[in-house]
């Protein structure tokens, strides 16, 4: 059986390395080796003495250790070091699933977190957050109708790409007590967390491998670090019979990560906090930027401003939107495909992500952002010229 196509991998193959003006990014302004390694003390020199050898299939113990910092309740032998981020839901897919199990996934997100699943099991049902007036919602009603005893694994990500939603602590409760009361494992995908915008002033939700025994998280540095091209990725997995199982299935892929990697995610890890908060003020700065240019086009685009993470979706009125452009669109994929083709401006469809096909996906965290959306924005009125960057006001 043939696996689901990656919508949104096969979109950017398209685009990404040719559009001059990206939007659609999930991830975070990205640094140079000699940055990184000046940032954190570390030295090309040292890096450059590195032998490029095995590793260990669990990797570094000191790079674990360095995970476990970013947790209260994970010792380092919970803690399994990836290949890369993607790695990890597949690994913990054909650990836990098989034909007879029954997955439940919240929707939309990346295309892996739900078609790995889909291949694998049963049964896989969407569980849909809910679009308002304000933002987004979870629905718990709808998660009840969907669990029950043939439900091996409920499959979350929070931050939330690419809605930019995140559950209150005592939804996070909630969340937490269905999958126990119903002996489900909790795959959350935290590859967002600490690009928390403070603006709600509320706390930082736990990690779900902190508050529940049968949670199995997937955490990087690709997003809210900025580094995705070293595709450093981990998982917390404290059972240690499933532990061992994923590894088993880690010797049939990646077999141990990289050694250049591991080297220098142990100087990202070091410095976390530092790049975390340089990836916060650029989406800070970003989302104002953003909301004025929202609120300049708000006839055909609906905006709900994302809470946590660096990305949101943006729902086109296409009725009116084509009321104002030459070319008639009826869906976001073909309006995303004609905005790359001839104004170089990339917008991620997405339905690519499981959404309804007239969201597009914004990515908030590069420095580029303002340049990209003036782009945008000139293609929305009769100046087509190369515009100037936007501003807040």
């Amino acid at each position: 059986m043939q696996i689901k196509p990656f919508l949104t991998e096969q979109f950017f193959a398209l685009y990404e390395f040719t559009a001059p003006h990206v939007l659609a990014s999930s991830d975070c302004e990205t640094t140079s080796i000699a940055e990184l390694l000046e940032l954190s003390g570390g030295s090309l020199e040292e890096f450059g003495e590195m032998r490029l050898g095995y590793t260990e299939s669990q990797g570094n113990p000191e790079y674990r250790r360095l995970v476990t910092d970013m947790y209260d309740n994970v010792m380092a032998d919970d803690v399994v070091i990836l290949t890369s981020p993607v790695e990890g839901i597949y690994l913990t897919m054909q650990t836990l699933l098989d034909a007879s199990d029954e997955v439940i996934a919240l929707s939309p997100a990346y295309d892996a977190l739900h078609h790995v699943a889909d291949h694998l099991c049963g049964k896989m049902q969407s569980w849909d957050l809910v679009p308002t007036e304000a933002g987004w919602e979870i629905d718990f009603d709808r998660l009840e109708s969907l669990v029950n005893s043939n439900t091996r694994l409920i499959i979350v990500n929070f931050p939330h790409n690419p809605c930019g939603y995140q559950p209150s602590p005592g939804e996070f409760e909630q969340l937490v007590e269905i999958a126990r009361r119903n002996d489900c494992w909790l795959f959350c995908d935290e590859i967002y967390r600490g690009l928390e915008v403070e603006w709600r002033h509320e706390p930082t939700l736990p990690s779900a491998a902190d508050v529940y025994e049968k949670a199995i998280v997937l955490h990087g540095l690709s997003k809210t670090y900025g580094l995705p091209g070293l595709r450093a990725g981990w998982l917390i997995v404290r059972d240690k019979t499933i532990r061992e199982q994923l590894i088993g299935w880690k010797h049939y892929t990646t077999i141990c990560p990289a050694a250049p990697t591991e080297y220098l995610s142990m100087q990202a890890l070091t410095v976390r906090d530092q790049l975390a908060e340089r990836s916060r003020k650029i989406v800070r700065d970003n989302l104002r930027i953003c909301a004025e240019f929202m609120k300049r086009h708000s006839e055909f685009l609906r905006w709900r401003p994302p809470t946590v993470g660096s990305t949101a979706l943006v729902e086109i009125d296409f009725a009116q939107l084509n009321g104002s452009q030459t070319q008639v669109f009826t869906n976001a994929t073909d309006y995303c495909h004609d905005l790359a083709k001839k104004h170089g401006v990339l917008l991620l469809p997405a339905a690519c992500l499981g959404c309804a096909d007239r969201f597009v996906r914004i990515g908030l965290g590069r420095a580029s952002f303002s340049i990209a959306l003036a782009a945008w924005d000139a293609t929305l009125s009769s100046n087509a010229d190369v515009p100037e960057p936007l501003k807040s006001s």
